[in-house]
């Protein structure tokens, strides 16, 4: 448990961003998800939606959500 003012603080905002971080990744996945269960052009564009959100908000690295990106788009095929 954090004794300084500081360190309480960066307590509080390290949750927050977790819990945000998770709900972002949780769009994501499901949206995945629904692409990897019924491929189809739109759920596709969903997923890139989704994964290029992710990467702008940096909770994915850019070469992740490429890899991501490239393994949704071979599904299509």
């Amino acid at each position: 448990m954090p004794v300084l003012p500081h360190a309480k603080k960066a307590l509080r905002a390290s949750k927050t961003k977790a819990q945000y971080n998770r709900q972002v990744k949780s769009v994501a996945t499901s949206a995945m998800k629904k692409m990897t269960l019924k491929p189809s052009k739109e759920n596709l564009t969903a997923a890139y939606q989704a994964i290029d959100k992710t990467t702008k908000r940096k909770v994915y690295h850019h070469n992740r959500a490429a890899r991501l990106k490239s393994k949704m788009a071979k599904l299509l095929k």
